[in-house]
């Protein structure tokens, strides 16, 4: 099982960016698979989730009516659509597979791990 993100960069304040997270080893409407970031000295933190069992798609507060979750089953990808960026959007992203299946936002609650994409918002 591998995953791998993709789409980072620096963008300005109000600017958009997609991130992917493309998997192999599995299909990604087996797993939930989730997104999280971790900012310079702060812990990881979940940020949204797409379930397995029946699409349901989950925000943290910080990003909801900003940021969209998809599958693409076509490509074996979940993205992460991500509007109105702010600077403190700033961090790592990571996204994380959960082979019980299960939508949460704890980090200890996912198996595997793509090696983070770094998206960087300028004021």
């Amino acid at each position: 099982v591998q995953l791998q993100a993709s789409g980072g960069g620096l963008v300005q304040t109000g600017g958009s960016l997609r991130l992917s997270c493309a998997a192999s080893g599995f299909t990604v409407d087996y797993y939930a698979i989730g997104w999280f970031r971790q900012a310079p000295g702060k812990e990881r933190e979940w940020v949204s989730c797409i379930s397995s069992r029946d699409g349901s798609t989950y925000y943290a507060d910080s990003v909801k009516g900003r940021f969209a979750i998809s599958r693409d089953n076509a490509k074996n990808a979940v993205n992460l659509q991500m509007n109105n960026l702010k600077p403190e959007d700033t961090a790592i992203y990571y996204c994380a597979a959960d082979l019980l299946r299960i939508c949460g936002p704890a980090v200890r609650g996912y198996d595997y791990w793509g090696q983070g994409t770094l998206v960087t918002v300028s004021s």
